[in-house]
């Protein structure tokens, strides 16, 4: 893929007002890589009120709107987003599951402790098929992560032929016995996770020989199953991790390798959602922008040991994380989600769109409720985040031709540091249409941007805008449309380049036919 990526700074007064100037120049689309829906995922952990009164509020509840149990108005949120596969049952959770007490009558499941998040008995009403169906119902495909850290080989063998045997076995008669005729055929299976910390505390040599062991009795020695099996990849920039697992896991055995990186400010001291300062919000985007070093520093490593590119890289974990609202449960990871995770997601999409030759699938933690989530919910309320709206408006590029980019950007600078405040990537989709979208995380100063078409035609083009009067604005209960895409007017085609003005902490997305 061709992408170069060059820092300038030009600034100038336009009615008073500073703004930067940055420059793309869109090159022919790659007729051979498209970009992976899959980038597009959300993630579901057992983690605070992301199952249980999020995504589930039981059979029993009249006065929600559900099917079986799920939410009504959540499996329609989502669908909008054509959400593309959801990863579940953890995170951390996951290396604790133990699948087989989520089965069977709901009466005679035994209950657990989750000792990772608050500490909350659950009783295993929400269990392997009720999310299987769920993602039925989103027409999303599962990831289920499967639990190495205090499960065995076996455990999560019977479990893959639970769900995907369609002959007669000891699991699949079980799964008819418990009301499910035919498999659900899941093809996405993460062989634990951060193995490296909550999964086990292993070090790179050992989980390698684990999941060597995992992989190998997951399916037959031809991985006739089809599975697409992940490895538990690297804490942000832990590369030895990552050699590690090229060099010794043969590319038979693994299909995707995991990376996982938030945008904190500091783990002991991560900050309000909401009231953040200035050098915070620097802070913040400077660590998210970090992913662009990280994927580029992990694909040169997979690159050395897989030059044909059979492992993908998958960034199962990311998004901002702060200190939870005040007066909520400390487990349960709850927070507001304000511009400041609209302009995160914005260009970490961006970031994965331009690396999309290895970089296959990511999931955004986490849907509902916790973390930077695309949906929250109150009682028999529900809110979309600005996080949200940004999704909605790249979808976009799912399955579509990446178009390579050369971006000249201004800076974002504070106290003598500095990052590119202006982040984009392109795509064209089967009907031949050009998608452009353009952050610009610069709190103060909006940007003009030149987009050269290059060989691109173009007769129209069009915009959707989101943006809002101050940076630390959000959607509440209260307020729930404070922030939405709203019709931009302002791009201007002329002599084969698209002019546009991007306001400051604003999101743009432009069709060009």
């Amino acid at each position: 893929m061709k992408l170069k990526f060059i820092i300038g700074v030009a600034f100038a007064l336009s009615n008073g007002m500073l703004f930067g100037q940055s420059s793309v120049r869109l090159e022919r689309p790659d007729e051979k890589l498209t970009i992976s829906r899959h980038i597009y995922g959300h993630f579901a952990e057992h983690l605070g009120r992301c199952i249980y009164d999020g995504f589930y509020v039981g059979e029993k509840n009249d006065s929600i709107p559900h099917k079986n149990g799920v939410r009504t108005d959540v499996i329609e949120a989502l669908k909008k987003l054509n959400i593309p596969n959801l990863r579940w049952p953890g995170g951390c959770f996951a290396d604790t599951y133990h699948w087989k007490d989520g089965v069977g009558p709901k009466t005679q499941r035994p209950s657990m402790v989750n000792s990772w998040w608050g500490g909350v008995t659950e009783d295993n009403t929400f269990g392997t098929h009720d999310f299987l169906n769920m993602c039925e119902l989103l027409g999303a495909e599962p990831y289920l992560a499967g639990n190495v850290g205090s499960g065995e080989v076996q455990e999560l063998t019977d479990w893959v032929q639970y769900v995907n045997f369609a002959g007669k076995s000891p699991m699949s008669d079980w799964r008819r016995k418990n009301g499910r005729d035919e498999p659900w055929k899941v093809k996405f299976w993460g062989v634990g996770n951060e193995a490296w910390g909550c999964g086990g505390n292993m070090t790179a040599d050992y989980y390698t020989d684990i999941y060597r062991k995992y992989a190998t009795f997951m399916s037959d020695w031809t991985n006739g199953g089809g599975l697409y099996r992940i490895a538990s990849g690297a804490n942000s920039a832990d590369y030895n991790w990552t050699e590690t697992l090229m060099k010794k896991i043969p590319n038979s055995l693994m299909k995707g390798m995991g990376l996982h990186h938030y945008a904190v400010i500091n783990w002991n001291k991560k900050g309000s959602a909401v009231n953040y300062s200035e050098e915070e919000y620097f802070k913040t985007m400077k660590s998210a922008w970090f992913m662009n070093e990280l994927v580029e520093k992990n694909i040169t490593i997979m690159d050395k040991y897989d030059p044909k590119g059979n492992v993908d890289l998958i960034v199962d974990e990311w998004g901002g994380w702060y200190e939870v609202e005040p007066g909520t449960n400390p487990g349960f990871l709850y927070q507001q989600n304000t511009m400041r995770d609209a302009m995160i997601a914005g260009m970490t999409l961006n970031i994965f769109n331009n690396h999309a030759r290895r970089v296959k699938m990511a999931n955004l933690a986490q849907a509902v409720n916790v973390l930077q989530a695309v949906v929250l919910t109150e009682g028999k309320k529900m809110i979309l985040t600005p996080t949200y709206h940004v999704m909605e408006m790249y979808k976009v590029h799912q399955d579509a031709k990446l178009i390579p980019i050369t971006l000249q950007s201004t800076d974002f600078e504070l106290n003598n540091e500095k990052i590119p405040a202006v982040s984009v990537s392109a795509s064209q989709d089967a009907d031949g249409r050009t998608h452009i979208s353009l952050v610009n995380i610069d709190p103060k100063k909006k940007n003009k941007v030149r987009v050269d078409l290059a060989s691109l035609k173009a007769s129209k083009v069009s915009g959707r805008i989101l943006t809002s009067d101050n940076l630390r604005d959000y959607n509440s209960f209260k307020m729930p449309a404070k922030i939405a895409p709203a019709v931009y007017k302002d791009a201007k085609l002329l002599n084969g380049a698209v002019e546009v003005d991007i306001p400051a902490f604003s999101v743009i997305v432009l069709e060009i036919i």
